[in-house]
């Protein structure tokens, strides 16, 4: 999550204060931050709390970002099928 990173960086946040912050463990948030745990709702709200900003401010792009290649794999596997039959 590149914005999550550009964030904590810019603010001078280490990985574990950030953790503490959001009262997760710091092995968690940097799993976050590196796109190996997925954020939840109410963590995003959190996060979004110390740097005054919404949730969508920080993770919207990325998760629309997501879904649009999501639909495009999906449209990709679909016509793969139908040229099967």
């Amino acid at each position: 999550m590149e914005k999550l990173k550009q964030l904590r960086i810019e603010n001078g946040y280490n990985f574990r204060e950030m953790a503490e912050l959001v009262g997760i463990s710091k092995p968690f948030y940097w799993q976050l931050e590196n796109n190996q745990r997925r954020v939840t709702y109410e963590l995003a709200i959190q996060i979004a709390k110390v740097f005054d900003l919404k949730p969508d401010d920080i993770f919207y792009d990325e998760l629309k970002d997501r879904k649009e290649f999501l639909k495009k794999g999906t449209n990709s596997n679909k016509k793969k099928e139908s040229k099967k039959k």
